[in-house]
């Protein structure tokens, strides 16, 4: 098959896991009602039920319960696999460590909701910057709020890229992959930690690896999941993921997100949406003890 079929394919499969701005019409800020997404995880339930999906994602990385027995293959360490993506939702998807704050429900689509940062900030570190940060249709970045960044893993000979279809190669459009998840607080402080850093890679042995994901965020929580993001509402991912979520959250310079939005690699410039948490066991793994 043809590289260019390759990623048509795994962009219009999967732009649900990095939500485009264009999935809600501008200005649709008001929380919707309870209901709401009561009903999308009522359509979650009914369109996956019996039909083979496996564990899904994101989930309540505190809470090791879980019904779905679907097994696949735990990915490599990711010493042993490519980096090939970085983008990052406003608000965590995954709950639990230091970000337990429900945001809200925001607006049913994914935006304005997931999970914040449940620490304390100090009046510098919340003092607004002044100017726009990752602008986008559903309003842009400011100090105090929370990121959850997925750094994506391939067992193809994949390059770091944009969007999903760059874990892919003519040679393997069904590799393992493997997302390392790291949440962040955003703090007006140039002491705090540098997300172009943060988010920095480079070949080593012939892989391409992130160099600089904390090592100091406690360690990371380990289990079978699937891809993410609001498109997949009410509807199953296909796609099998090993997940390793860091439970602690590390503080980072707004402006240094702000300077990256502005031109990198993967051609991310704004902060996706959330996928509603998964609360259906059925759907979920049961998470254990060890290395995934």
């Amino acid at each position: 098959m043809k590289r260019e079929v390759i990623i048509a394919l795994a962009i219009a499969t999967t732009l649900p896991m990095l939500a485009s701005a264009k999935e809600v019409s501008a200005g649709a800020h008001g929380a919707v009602a309870d209901s709401v997404i009561s009903r999308q995880r009522e359509m979650l339930a009914e369109n996956t039920k019996g039909k083979g999906f496996g564990p899904q994602s994101p989930r309540d990385i505190d809470a090791t319960a879980g019904n779905n027995s679907r097994v696949f293959t735990a990915a490599p360490a990711p010493t042993e696999m490519n980096l090939c993506n970085i983008h990052f939702h406003k608000n965590a998807e995954h709950k639990g460590g230091e970000f337990t704050q429900y945001a809200g429900n925001g607006d049913g689509h994914g935006f304005h909701s997931g999970y914040k940062y449940s620490g304390k900030l100090s009046a510098s570190e919340l003092k607004p910057v002044g100017h726009d940060i990752c602008p986008s249709m559903h309003g842009g970045l400011a100090a105090g709020d929370t990121i959850e960044v997925h750094y994506v893993l391939s067992t193809a000979q994949a390059e770091p890229g944009p969007t999903l279809a760059s874990c892919l190669t003519d040679a393997i459009n069904n590799p393992q992959l493997r997302v390392e998840a790291q949440v962040y607080v955003l703090v007006n402080d140039k002491q705090a930690l540098d997300f172009e850093r943060l988010a920095q890679y480079r070949r080593n042995n012939g892989l391409y690896q992130a160099t600089n994901i904390p090592s100091n965020t406690g360690t990371p929580v380990q289990y079978a999941g699937s891809t993410t993001g609001p498109g997949y509402n009410e509807k199953g991912s296909p796609f099998q993921v090993s997940w390793s979520v860091h439970p602690h959250v590390a503080k980072v310079n707004i402006e240094s997100v702000g300077k990256w939005c502005k031109g990198n690699v993967f051609n991310e410039d704004h902060a996706h949406g959330v996928r509603n948490l998964i609360t259906n066991l059925d759907l979920l793994s049961n998470i254990t003890t060890g290395t995934l």
